[in-house]
């Protein structure tokens, strides 16, 4: 079986969570292998280990559960995407809409050097907001974007459009219509 099989095999969806009509893509079932999450990390780390990426951040909380193995083998730093608030040390902070209000993320204060490219990492891939506004802190603390990678896309809400005017590449493993 294929990477993108055992993926979605073991992705399990869950009905009108968070609220009524979303279909919620649980990636949970999948740390119950450690066998697919050693694959998973390896998949990410075929696709970049050729590119110049000096820095992953993963944003809160799931983009931590690959991101930080990912960095890991790649040798090089990862650093913390969080709501505001919960970074201990100084930060800088990014606001952003979502459908319904707004929020902010934040970052570490000089985690990230001026000129460093650092590649975005999440669990999913929805509607792009998100990734945006950590693309955004990045450049907001000298960085360059050079890339996205995603576990999970969810193609029909265009995430990837939103994403397209910073670098590519924009990596997903299991994408849905």
């Amino acid at each position: 079986m294929d990477l993108r099989s055992e993926i979605q095999k073991a992705i399990r969806n869950v009905p009108d969570f968070p609220k009524p009509g979303i279909q919620f893509k649980d990636i949970t079932p999948i740390f119950e292998s450690p066998e697919l999450s050693k694959e998973i990390v390896g998949e990410f780390f075929r696709l970049f280990h050729d590119e110049e990426i000096h820095a992953i951040v993963g944003i809160e909380s799931r983009g931590f559960l690959f991101g930080l193995p990912l960095a890991m083998e790649l040798g090089i730093p990862f650093f913390l995407i969080r709501k505001k608030g919960k970074l201990p040390a100084d930060t800088v902070s990014y606001k952003y809409d979502l459908e319904y209000g707004s929020t902010e993320m934040e970052i570490h204060k000089g985690s990230i050097k001026p000129g460093m490219k650092v590649l975005v990492h999440d669990d999913l891939l929805a509607t792009g907001g998100t990734a945006a506004a950590a693309a955004e802190l990045i450049k907001m603390e000298g960085g360059k974007v050079a890339g996205f990678s995603f576990l999970v896309e969810l193609k029909q809400l265009k995430g990837r459009d939103r994403l397209s005017t910073y670098e590519q590449p924009i990596v997903s493993l299991q994408s849905y219509d």
